[in-house]
């Protein structure tokens, strides 16, 4: 059973791991431990998807609980409509960029607030390991009640929000849904913008019949890439299968580093509110603190991962927090990522610069060039980490160790951290202004790490 309990949610393969049974005990196991009134639940676009959801509802109904059901939708829906309307959790269906084959329950409590193993998941789990019967209610009137399906405008409403007053460029964009859940949103906002969508693999569909949408892997980069040149877009946006992530093209087609926007839209969230706090992840840092403490603000590092930056965004009242995984979290959306309002911070500030996208981040790459994330297949991360250390040690570097090992030198820095869901080890190299040196220490700590 505890195969598909992960650090911040619920991931597994279909059938084995997750299935309806398994949603129907989660949801009596979330009543039993977290005894919620009434629980927030959406899903995604895969196949397994409207079932998973359908025993989630029935489990919860069953235990007495009422349901407010979002339908097919993204992710950030869930965290909107269960901060809106005051539940006492949200339950999402989905595997957001993983294998046809998986399916996965992101989880948040009243509020929209993190669940983390320590106030959800720890004790559901071990709910769902103790095979005791969970017992249903006893009576009809005791059953939980269906609500009618959340209004979807109240969400579209707060996304336009953002541009409210913005004098916005008639942008023409390129939007690559991934035959994921974002293609709806960007129907529903086009008639309220004034950019032309160029829209491809548009429509949902639970085949995914151009594979997994995860526009992370360069081979999933292509068609977007393409279409800004051919149709002479500004720029191009790709979001994964349930567009908690948006990731960016220039109009030269060229995908933009996730580590840059961020920095780019934490100028945008401090004009808002100048001398606020913005979080960043500790992988690649050294871009977003100079433009943040540049705009007046205050930036702070915070461990990578959604629970731990939305605890965080709370603790400290930060207006932004963004990872360069493409996570982009908002004060104003309960302190939740919105792969949305990330790409609408985008253009507001394009349009009040007048400039491109390349244009604008030009500067910023060539004054913190970096090397990506590198991903490498290890036995054992701490002794490969062991080692790295052990080889920089003897030049006393700065030691930091939010997440991972990060070590900085005076004109270059890394990360090396292994991956909270998959077998991976996570390399982030970065310099001041110096792309030899970087491509120097990449080849370097290649070395080192497959020894």
């Amino acid at each position: 059973m505890s195969a598909p309990f992960k650090a911040y949610d619920v991931r597994g393969q279909i059938p084995g791991e997750i299935n309806a049974v398994f949603a129907y005990r989660f949801a009596q196991a979330v009543k039993k431990t977290l005894a919620p009134g009434s629980v927030v639940v959406g899903h995604d676009m895969r196949l397994d998807s409207p079932a998973l959801a359908g025993a989630l509802i029935q489990g919860l109904l069953d235990s007495g609980v009422d349901v407010l059901p979002v339908g097919q939708c993204g992710t950030e829906e869930v965290y909107f409509h269960t901060a809106r309307s005051g539940a006492d959790a949200g339950l999402m269906v989905t595997a957001s960029h993983n294998p046809p084959d998986y399916n996965g329950i992101k989880m948040v409590l009243k509020g929209a607030a993190a669940a983390t193993p320590d106030n959800a998941f720890n004790a559901i789990e071990a709910v769902m390991r103790s095979g005791e019967p969970l017992a249903a209610v006893d009576r009809y009137g005791a059953r939980g009640t269906l609500h009618p399906v959340c209004d979807r405008r109240a969400y579209i409403e707060r996304l336009l929000e953002e541009v409210a007053g913005e004098k916005l460029t008639p942008f023409k964009i390129v939007c690559h849904a991934g035959n994921g859940c974002a293609g709806p949103i960007i129907d529903l906002l086009e008639e309220h913008l004034p950019f032309t969508f160029i829209k491809i693999d548009h429509e949902p569909d639970p085949r995914l019949p151009n594979g997994v949408p995860n526009p992370l892997l360069p081979e999933k980069r292509e068609k977007a890439s393409k279409a800004v040149v051919e149709h002479g877009a500004d720029l191009a946006i790709a979001w994964d299968g349930d567009f908690d992530r948006c990731f960016l093209y220039d109009h030269k087609g060229r995908f933009v580093e996730g580590y840059y926007l961020v920095g780019m839209i934490a100028q945008r969230m401090l004009k808002k509110a100048p001398g606020s706090t913005v979080l960043y992840d500790p992988r690649l840092t050294w871009n977003t603190i100079d433009v943040v403490e540049s705009a007046g603000g205050v930036a702070k590092p915070c461990r990578t991962g959604h629970a731990y930056f939305k605890r965080m965004m709370r603790e400290e009242n930060a207006i932004y927090g963004g990872e360069m995984s493409a996570h982009h979290y908002f004060r104003d959306f309960a302190y939740c990522d919105s792969g949305m309002l990330a790409w609408l911070a985008v253009v507001c500030e394009l349009s009040a610069s007048g400039q491109s996208l390349a244009e604008t981040l030009e500067e910023r790459i060539a004054k913190f060039p970096c090397s990506g994330e590198i991903n490498f297949t290890v036995a054992d991360a701490g002794s490969v980490q062991e080692r790295v250390a052990a080889h920089y040690a003897p030049a006393n570097p700065k030691l930091e160790t939010i997440d991972g090992l990060g070590m900085v030198f005076d004109d270059w820095r890394f990360n090396l951290r292994a991956s909270n869901t998959e077998p991976l080890l996570r390399l982030n190299v970065e310099t001041r202004g110096d792309r030899a040196l970087l491509e120097k220490k990449v080849a370097e700590l290649k070395g080192l790490i497959t020894g």
